[in-house]
């Protein structure tokens, strides 16, 4: 089958979310199928990118989005009554290339991750797919009360029109994918149900257990300009690591991630070390004897939740994340909510070795036998064939 992917950013290098999840979709796809692979870009793509990209692609295709057009195309979505960041990424000489390329490559599926992209194929009369990838006006509903007062009314208007425009979404398209059962159950449809659960995967092969020194007593990863990132490394930083060096005065916290917020920086201490971005992440996880993820705001699954128990990491994360997660708390992982029972839970893994060993190895169990890549985009691959 000939597949058009629709990306609202390029998936690759791998340091973020969305892009993790369509670049391991899109290599498993390319296995079966013919893509063509359409992503806007906001900056510069490197040629290892274009490299990386083109082994999956019949034909690879990077849009520049103009920068200077993007706070003209948000107001006209605001007046339109649509979400903001479907108007940050609409942009009319894109739709042109975008008709242009359906026009020569005659995909008999068009495969759109995120609602941000659906404006621009869902008038053709072609089968589409659309990954919600996760509920993301529940997302920026959950960033709205630790906004600032400018903030809130915005973030308040934006959840109210996703919220809206992913149930519209719903009716556009003829196949539709998710994250988590949670997610899904965050979706405002009555018959959200028929929405196909497709989990994440993680690279086994790629992120395997690592024999080097713990010099650090716990470690937080991900994109650290991510606002719930920032937000969970913040009250790791400064309510949850002050309380446990009142109970180890030695221990250590390393923050590793790309792009670093300045508020992320600032963190930085004598027992607190934030690297910025790192060549190989895996050595991140590897220095530390806990992976911990004590995430408040966000929505989706974790993937450095499986990439820590990938690497026989002992993790320890919140309620939200693990509902997501699907981990067993207290055999797989350990679960806090207030930062005294984080604490409570780091203290007690610390001083038990042989619990730390265990927990490693049912996370590192869990993720083998339930988040494999081929698997859940085969469910993706069956629900694109049904659409045809």
């Amino acid at each position: 089958m000939k597949i058009f992917v629709l990306l609202s950013r390029v998936p690759y290098p791998l340091d973020k979310g969305d892009k993790l999840r369509a670049f391991h979709q899109v290599k498993e796809l390319s296995k079966r199928h013919e893509i063509i692979l359409c992503a806007l870009s906001e900056g510069p793509v490197s040629d290892e990118a274009r490299n990386v990209l083109s082994q999956y692609c019949k034909h690879l295709e990077i849009i520049p989005l103009k920068k200077y057009l993007i706070p003209f195309n948000i107001l006209k979505s605001f007046l339109k009554g649509n979400p903001l960041q479907v108007g940050f990424f609409y942009q009319n000489e894109v739709q042109k290339k975008i008709n242009q390329l359906i026009n020569e490559h005659q995909p008999e599926h068009i495969f759109c991750q995120l609602v941000r992209v659906l404006e621009y194929v869902k008038h053709l009369n072609i089968p589409i797919t659309l990954d919600y990838m996760d509920a993301l006006s529940k997302g920026v509903e959950r960033r709205i009360s630790s906004a600032n007062i400018f903030y809130k009314p915005v973030f308040h208007l934006e959840s109210t029109r996703l919220k809206a425009y992913e149930q519209k979404a719903f009716e556009n398209v003829t196949g539709r994918s998710i994250i988590s059962i949670q997610d899904r159950d965050l979706i405002n449809h009555p018959d959200k149900e028929q929405i196909l659960v497709v989990p994440n995967g993680v690279d086994t092969e790629y992120f395997q257990p690592q024999a080097l020194q713990a010099d650090y007593s716990l470690v937080f990863t991900g994109n650290m300009n991510y606002p719930p990132n920032v937000e969970c490394a913040e009250y790791l930083a400064k309510e949850i690591f002050p309380e446990l060096l009142k109970k180890i005065p030695g221990a250590k916290l390393l923050i590793s991630g790309v792009n670093p917020s300045s508020s992320v920086k600032a963190l930085e201490s004598e027992n607190i070390t934030v690297s910025g971005w790192v060549k190989d992440i895996r050595q991140s996880y590897a220095r530390a004897s806990i992976f911990i993820a004590p995430m408040r705001i966000g929505t989706g699954l974790q993937n450095k939740l499986l990439e820590a128990m990938a690497m026989k990491k002992p993790c320890i994360t919140s309620e939200l994340a693990n509902n997501a997660l699907g981990a067993v708390a207290g055999k797989d992982i350990l679960v806090g909510q207030s930062t005294a029972e984080y604490v409570d839970l780091i203290v007690k893994l610390l001083n038990d070795d042989k619990l730390r060993l265990e927990l490693a190895q049912n996370g590192y169990s869990f993720v083998h036998n339930t988040y494999n890549w081929a698997k859940s985009t085969a469910l993706l691959e069956q629900l694109m064939i049904i659409g045809v």
